[in-house]
């Protein structure tokens, strides 16, 4: 799911300016200076580039993908219905673009993905409880796809429904709720972070302004699962934990996957921080928002990549493809990490995946299934997402 447009994402601050502003008042203006010892560090371990090691990585994934991932149908993983055959489309023409004509297991699987095509303009399968999450990553694969404009006009209709479908004013909602301006995995079920974060980044994806109602109304949800009082969090869990991290979502009695703490507040995590912060910034959030500032700083004091922070290895692989969207949008080429010093995380992340990768070429999570981290085509696409902005 590649976000290759930076500007828009600090529309009242040029981006040379906003990306100064970040590394002053977010993380000082050293960790933008790699020290010695995290150069050398961060040096590869032979002859080859980072970028080489990245195209190793992404063949051999890839290929595991076009022989030992599709069904005959066209799908990768075809019971989640267009979620997890989207988010493989998507990642391999984030490397491969021409591969959307010459190669027989894209164009089957992209033949796969029309087929989910609905009459009310979501993409997912009949019957589907999921209709955001598979419209969503259906729809960023089709508009990766969209090279001659063939799909134009279904992909207008994936964002109106995307829109249609996004809890906001209603008989049973108003902004004062804790579900107002979130998406759930379909219609009618309680909002979260993950799903409300796929639709924020695919409307932003199909050309939608930051300042567009829907994108606004999404960040009053964001914001409601930051902990983080006084700026825009009004639940009664805001001022509990108040570490600038987010966690699910705050709705229906409000969640965190990482438990709550002794006087009832919602824990903060890794992944859902970075889908937060990845979120503002879509939303139009710049460097000096406190928002912001507070996101960055929890990933300061939290930066690691031997785990999902907060969870473990739950959700761990999720972590690496948000942590590598979240900080590539955000402009950010060192994290000045509490414990480790300055991070040049995009060398720390390939040094992770390059360890992790399975003979096969596969990635897969052999610590916790959880969140279907045993499913190879999930995983290693979620994995050559990373890869996409591991590049400089």
């Amino acid at each position: 799911m590649q976000l290759d447009r930076i500007a828009p994402h600090f529309p009242r601050t040029s981006a040379p300016v906003a990306l100064g502003l970040l590394a002053v008042s977010v993380i000082g203006l050293s960790s933008w200076i790699p020290s010695p010892a995290t150069a050398q560090e961060s040096a590869t371990k032979d002859s080859r580039t980072a970028d080489q090691r990245i195209d190793q990585m992404v063949n051999r994934g890839i290929e595991f993908l076009r022989t030992r991932g599709q069904s005959d149908e066209g799908a990768f993983s075809g019971e989640t219905g267009a979620a997890v055959t989207g988010l493989c489309v998507r990642a391999i023409l984030e490397h491969r673009p021409e591969a959307v004509s010459t190669d027989p297991v894209v164009v089957k699987a992209i033949q796969y993905l029309e087929s989910k095509i609905q009459p009310d303009g979501g993409i997912y399968a009949t019957g589907s409880k999921h209709r955001n999450y598979e419209t969503t990553t259906a729809a960023m694969a089709l508009n990766k796809a969209n090279k001659d404009g063939r799909y134009d006009s279904q992909l207008e209709r994936a964002k109106n429904f995307l829109k249609d479908i996004q809890w906001d004013e209603g008989e049973d909602t108003k902004p004062s709720d804790t579900a107002y301006g979130g998406a759930g995995y379909g219609s009618h079920s309680r909002p979260d972070l993950s799903n409300t974060a796929f639709l924020i980044e695919a409307l932003h994806d199909l050309g939608t302004d930051a300042n567009d109602e829907s994108i606004q109304k999404a960040l009053m949800f964001v914001s409601r699962t930051q902990n983080l009082p006084q700026h825009g969090n009004d639940t009664d869990y805001a001022d509990k934990i108040g570490d600038g991290g987010f966690y699910y979502t705050p709705a229906a009695g409000g969640q965190s996957k990482a438990g709550e703490s002794a006087d009832g507040g919602l824990r903060s995590y890794g992944s859902m921080t970075y889908a937060g912060l990845k979120s503002m910034i879509y939303a139009g959030l710049t460097p000096e928002d406190p928002r912001v500032n507070a996101a960055l700083d929890f990933i300061r004091k939290h930066y690691t990549l031997d785990n999902n922070p907060g969870m473990g290895a739950q959700g761990q692989y999720y972590y690496y493809h948000t942590f590598a969207k979240a900080l590539d949008v955000a402009g950010l080429e060192v994290i000045e990490s509490t414990d480790a010093g300055p991070r040049d995380w995009r060398m720390d992340l390939i040094n992770k995946l390059e360890a992790e990768q399975q003979e096969d070429g596969s990635w897969v999570n052999r610590e916790a299934e959880r969140w279907m981290e045993g499913d190879r085509q999930l995983v290693t696409a979620y994995c050559l997402l990373a890869l996409k902005h591991a590049r400089k």
